[in-house]
């Protein structure tokens, strides 16, 4: 029996909802270059061509008029780099990660634990660095900056608190992008309240009045002014390391990620 117009018409309607949906989900893995994750085709060109234009406009009012406080327990000129490990270790692990990069929260579920295991053993040294460029590629916001203020005052308290604090902001990610969950001082609050003894009156306080924010803005420079391409960047003694799985935000399997480990150290 021939198919009517009115047919005709829904199966085509049908079918473009389809290629939406399909479009739709190619878009959401398709951002990891440059913003980590799922943002629509426009969007995801926009920050590739502006990403390096948007450093210089990059500072945030927040950090307007505070003095520059540096953490403790954190290395390099202003205190850019949060060390974990024993300070001898002879080979050196390098991290850049944006808090709200859902990429980056695939590698930390996947491998963080690994990784604390491996430098706690002394196997390298693992030097974090934070970028926070996500907040102005997703259209505003605070989460990223915020969440690196409160690990900087995690990192501050000790470099174990440090560990365990980004281990739970990862673990607590949020589905999307685009929500600006860490923007909310009560969210980071609560949330470390899942790393025991971290909630002292200096970190409640460094987090509430953003006591760090100036040092976040030197962090979050210092992605420019490497030349940094996008997060998570992993490299081992300045080997890059390909640690995403290549299936949505996925990590590599720890047996994967401790053969690359094994393939490049000193």
């Amino acid at each position: 029996m021939a198919t009517s117009k009115k047919d005709q018409r829904r199966e085509a309607r049908e079918r473009m909802r389809e290629e939406r949906e399909a479009q739709a989900r190619r878009e959401k893995l398709r951002g990891r270059v440059l913003i980590g994750g799922a943002l629509v085709a426009v969007l995801a060109l926009a920050v590739g061509i502006g990403l390096y234009a948007a450093n210089s406009s990059d500072s945030g009012d927040e950090a307007a008029g505070k003095p520059f406080v540096q953490p403790a327990n954190t290395t390099g000129k202003d205190g850019i780099v949060i060390p974990y490990g024993k300070a001898d270790a002879k080979n050196v692990l390098s991290v850049w990660l944006d808090p709200r990069c859902p990429y980056c929260a695939g590698v930390e579920i996947g491998l963080g634990k690994t990784i604390k295991e491996q430098a706690d053993a002394g196997t390298y040294r693992v030097e974090y660095h934070f970028a926070t460029f996500l907040d102005k590629a997703l259209g505003g916001g605070k989460g990223s900056k915020r969440a690196v203020n409160a690990l900087g005052a995690a990192a501050n308290e000790s470099p174990e608190k440090f560990m365990e604090y980004l281990q739970v902001l990862y673990q607590n990610h949020p589905e999307k992008e685009s929500d600006d969950k860490f923007g909310s001082t009560a969210t980071l609050l609560d949330l470390a309240n899942q790393v025991p003894g971290l909630r002292t009156p200096a970190f409640n306080q460094a987090v509430k009045e953003l006591t760090y924010m100036p040092w976040v803005e030197k962090v979050g420079q210092a992605f420019y002014d490497q030349n940094m391409q996008g997060t998570p960047d992993v490299s081992i003694n300045g080997k890059k390391l390909t640690v995403n799985s290549g299936k949505g935000i996925d990590s590599i399997t720890p047996d994967e990620f401790k053969k690359l480990i094994s393939d490049n150290l000193k």
